[in-house]
């Protein structure tokens, strides 16, 4: 039986998943009679983070502006785009990119924001990334001008540039290619839109931009919003089209510009860092940034981490901290020459054993305990601390010495 064949039948958007599903379970029954390459292993593991789908979606948020950032990523290529991004959370969306083993084409934003500083310049210092902004904003430092029906591909897939102006001049939606989903930024919200008293807006020009934009998309698709501040995360064209309050149902526009004309908002409290800000991509004004006292890896999870070679390369300039229990330590795992042993449930007590004239680098058998004890030491006010990456366990299997209570 043929692949067209099997999926005789689907619509054109469960076309392609039944096309991936069948080329993975494919490769699956093939890797069972012959080793897996690390390139063809690696497209399976992102498969399965993604659930099994050809496409990884991600929703992020940060919680001080109530914004949402969206990883979108093509899972067969592993190629990536980031939409709206946050200037503090770069490392929580770095770290999440390189996680996954991502190349991110490019980080792009629906608009020139008045309530946070994108995190476009930091990923594309990080990434060689390009930065994307409508053309019509006007920013600087930004490499991919966006215009209106344009198509921004990441792989094999792609999202259409939509202009959807009216909170700002420079305002973009971005639509899926099978449009499934779609990013509406702030043009409009779960049950609500974009203000209009400021930064070019224009009701008439925003209720245009919804209806004939985002409106005449299906009403099964998905719509993502750039914030939310009560905990709706994902709304859908059928829902707003009814429900919202300024311009669904019978809602004509002169009840529009009625609603929007007499709202009274303040003005967005971060709006005069903001602004500047991402007229400027996010880039700092000043590029000449303290250096770290080490180059720290942060995780997803946020824990800073330092990979094994460093370490042993300034190892006479550390404290390395042990957190394993002592019978581990005197055991036949071996230690780290010259480490400071205080098992994990002392640390609190005996914190003050450790030197507080040089960084600290936390270890244990898995990375595991160690990550724990960092976060302790941080919560403690210790600013130079980080875990070793992947433990002894990894540190051993890179080749890197040990010693034994014997041999000490």
């Amino acid at each position: 039986m043929t692949i067209n064949a099997l999926c005789t039948g689907l619509t054109e958007a469960e076309a392609p998943t039944c096309v991936f599903a069948l080329y993975a379970a494919i490769v699956i029954a093939v890797c069972a009679f012959r080793p897996v390459t690390v390139a063809q292993a690696s497209v399976l593991s992102l498969a399965a983070a993604a659930g099994g789908n050809a496409l990884l979606f991600r929703q992020l948020f940060d919680a001080e502006t109530g914004t949402f950032t969206y990883l979108l990523a093509d899972v067969p290529s592993r190629r990536a785009l980031l939409i709206d991004s946050v200037f503090e959370q770069h490392q929580r969306d770095l770290s999440l990119i390189r996680e996954l083993d991502l190349e991110l084409v490019a980080s792009i934003d629906t608009h020139a924001h008045a309530d946070h500083v994108t995190g476009s310049w930091l990923l594309h210092q990080a990434t060689g990334c390009a930065i994307g902004l409508a053309a019509a904003a006007g920013a600087d430092n930004v490499t991919l001008p966006l215009h209106h029906g344009e198509r921004l591909a990441f792989g094999e897939r792609f999202v259409e540039v939509r202009s959807t102006p009216g909170h700002t001049d420079g305002c973009i939606s971005f639509v899926l290619d099978d449009r499934t989903m779609a990013f509406s930024g702030d043009a409009l919200l779960v049950r609500g839109c974009g203000r209009c008293d400021f930064q070019q807006g224009n009701a008439h020009t925003l209720w245009r931009s919804i209806t004939e934009q985002i409106f005449s998309l299906p009403d099964a698709c998905l719509l993502y919003p750039g914030h939310d501040y009560t905990g709706r995360n994902v709304t859908s064209v059928a829902e707003e089209k009814a429900f919202n309050a300024r311009l669904g149902g019978s809602a004509t526009e002169r009840d529009f510009v009625g609603h929007m004309e007499n709202m009274k908002l303040p003005h967005p409290h971060k709006i005069a860092e903001a602004l500047p800000g991402n007229m400027r991509s996010g880039k700092p004004r000043q590029e000449a940034i303290e250096e770290a006292w080490a180059p720290l890896i942060r995780s997803y999870a946020g824990l800073p981490e330092l990979p094994p070679a460093w370490v042993v390369e300034h190892r006479t300039q550390l404290t390395i901290l042990d957190v394993r229990s002592a019978e581990e330590f005197n055991g036949p795992d071996g230690r780290v020459p010259g480490s400071l042993l205080l098992p994990l449930p002392e640390l609190e007590q005996r914190s003050g054993e450790i030197p507080a004239d040089r960084p600290v680098v936390v270890v244990c058998h898995s990375g595991s305990r160690s990550a724990l004890a960092t976060q302790q030491l941080l919560k403690a006010g210790r600013c130079q601390v980080a875990n070793l990456r992947g433990g002894l366990s990894r540190w051993r299997d890179e080749g890197y010495p040990l010693e034994s209570a014997t041999a000490s």
